[in-house]
């Protein structure tokens, strides 16, 4: 995703808010707005933005999950679902 093109000051954004939220929902790309020239915020449509959030989770798990294996705390497969299956028959 190319940000460059969707660069607007502050001011634009004050001007334009409810048409750039229209957009937003419509499917446009995130819009970077400036303040003095600086980048300072990115304007993301809601559904874009949790789908970020739980890619990051997933991500953030997958770290996780890398670590205890690389640190040898990890069980066999077959192991792990026998185990699932017992308690499951001590449920029943």
């Amino acid at each position: 995703m190319k940000l460059t093109n969707r660069v607007k000051p502050i001011s634009y954004l004050k001007a334009n808010a409810t048409e750039i939220i229209r957009e937003l929902g419509e499917g446009a790309e995130p819009l970077v707005i400036t303040q003095r020239g600086e980048a300072k915020a990115v304007l993301v449509d809601l559904a874009e933005y949790e789908a970020t959030l739980e890619t990051l989770a997933l991500l953030e798990m997958l770290a996780a999950g890398e670590a205890e294996y690389e640190a040898g705390r990890y069980s066999p497969a077959s192991e792990v679902f026998q185990r699932i299956r017992g308690r499951a028959k001590k449920r029943k």
